[in-house]
Parts: structure tokens; C-alpha cells; sequence
């Protein structure tokens, strides 16, 4: 039997041919060369934005320590340890805030480089996740901070003696916050990787739900160990692993009803 011929070849198929044919053609060197192009310009956004921001460092970290602050007795303040500590703060909380805020850039980029190996079907799934999982990441960081943070933060104060005045280190609080805040970031992550492993086939649906048990309980489990130690800071990042689970579960259902009526 004789092959098709180019002419009595869809038009889509043609076009992943050649996109084949053309990746296949272009050496490793200059993929590397485009690689390096677009890792200069994300080096250059973010050095740009963070002496942008540096005029602004110690305002920011005045926003980032309201909570705290606000809780705090009449009497107590926070510290310094160390003699470097009023500068290196707001030092690395600025460049945490500037790598923040250049994330869609940085996302933008990587799409950038990673858009000619993908065929047609794949980036018109391949973008609405990234710009999904960058919004989701940000919506993750403003629960931690406008809901979790206070609410911890009232706790511990709160079941403190009341001979100890609470002072809390500044370079301390910045490594509190940060860990929990990329630790609620990467939990709202949870619809994507979920809908990204229903995609791939790796698990199904119907899966998902007979293990949902399983999973309720994971999320309690896993939040014991990456928060502090204690009940509220565990239920509030539990609970919402398991909402945007279901979240991610129901994204799914639908994914699969869709491509079960194409």
C-alpha cells in the first residue's frame, strides 16, 4: 500500500511536520543561544524592577509587618538582632517583592521559548494554565497574608505568658512570612496539577473520587508538617487544599464530558 501523499495530508498535519522537521534541523547550540536570550531578559526585569523598588524597601516591609504590629502589646516592638538586620530585611523582602511582581514577565518568556515545540492543541492549553497557575499563585499569597497571617500571628500572642513581652526579630518575621506565604502560593496551585494529571491520563476522575478519603486526609497531614505548630494554622491551610481540590476534581469532570461528546 502506498503512503499518502503531501496533498491527501490534513493541513494541520503538514504544519506539525515541518515544525518537526524545523526543530529537528535548528543544533543544540542555538537552542541554548535562546534559551540564554530569554533568561538575560527575565535577569534584566528583575534587577530593573528591584532597584526600582529599593527607594520604597523599608515602606514595604512597614506593609508587610502591619499584622504582626498590630497585635503586638502597647509595650513590645520589634527587634533587631543584628547590626545588619534594618537593612538586610527590607533588602530581601524587596527582591522577593520584585521577583513577585515580574512573574508574568517571567512566565511570558518561558511560554516564549517553549511555544515553537508545541503543536497547536497544546498551547491552546499550555497558556490558560500558566496564566491560571500565576493567578492562582497570587491569590494564594493574598490569603496568607490578609487572612491566615493575622489570625496565627493573634494566636501566638494570644497563649504567650503574660511575664514575656513579645518582641519578635525582624529578620526572623521575614523568614515566617515568606515560608508561608510560598507555602499557601504553591497550595493554590492544587487545581492546576490536578486538571495537568487528568490531562496527561496519569489519574482519571472516577479515580480521584474513590480516593478522596485518602486525600482529605492527606491535606490534613501535609499541612501538620508545613505550618506552624499549631490547630488554626493547620485548618486554614488544610481546609483550602481540600476546597481547591474539589475545585480541580469538577475542572476535570468537565474536561472529560467535553472530550467524551467531541
Amino acid at each position: 500500500m502506498s503512503s499518502p501523499s503531501s496533498s491527501q495530508l490534513p493541513q494541520s498535519s503538514l504544519g506539525e511536520q515541518e515544525q518537526d522537521v524545523k526543530l529537528e534541523e535548528m543544533p543544540i547550540t542555538k537552542h541554548l543561544m535562546i534559551l540564554r536570550q530569554h533568561l538575560f531578559k527575565i535577569v534584566a526585569a528583575i534587577l530593573l524592577l528591584f532597584f526600582c523598588l529599593l527607594p520604597f524597601a523599608n515602606r514595604t516591609y512597614q506593609i508587610l509587618s502591619e499584622p504582626l504590629r498590630a497585635q503586638l502589646p502597647v509595650s513590645s516592638s520589634m527587634i533587631a538582632t543584628d547590626v545588619t538586620a534594618t537593612f538586610m530585611a527590607p533588602f530581601k523582602l524587596n527582591f522577593f517583592v520584585a521577583l513577585m511582581l515580574v512573574m508574568p514577565f517571567i512566565i511570558y518568556q518561558i511560554w516564549s521559548f517553549a511555544k515553537p515545540a508545541l503543536y497547536e492543541k497544546e498551547k491552546s492549553l499550555a497558556l490558560p494554565i500558566l496564566v491560571s497557575s500565576i493567578c492562582l499563585f497570587y491569590l494564594g499569597i493574598a490569603f496568607a497574608y490578609f487572612i491566615a497571617l493575622p489570625s496565627i500571628l493573634h494566636f501566638f500572642i494570644s497563649v504567650s505568658p503574660e511575664t514575656v513581652a513579645p518582641m519578635t526579630d525582624i529578620n526572623s518575621y521575614l523568614a515566617f512570612c515568606l515560608k508561608l506565604f510560598l507555602v499557601f502560593g504553591l497550595t493554590f496551585e492544587i487545581p492546576v496539577v490536578t486538571l495537568l494529571l487528568i490531562l496527561i491520563g496519569v489519574v482519571s476522575t472516577q479515580s480521584l473520587v474513590e480516593k478522596r478519603r485518602f486525600i482529605i486526609v492527606g491535606c490534613f497531614f501535609i499541612s501538620m508538617f508545613v505550618t506552624p505548630p499549631d490547630a488554626i494554622s493547620m485548618i486554614m491551610l488544610a481546609v483550602p487544599m481540600w476546597l481547591l481540590f474539589e475545585l480541580g476534581l469538577l475542572l476535570g469532570k468537565v474536561l472529560e464530558k467535553s472530550k467524551a461528546t467531541a
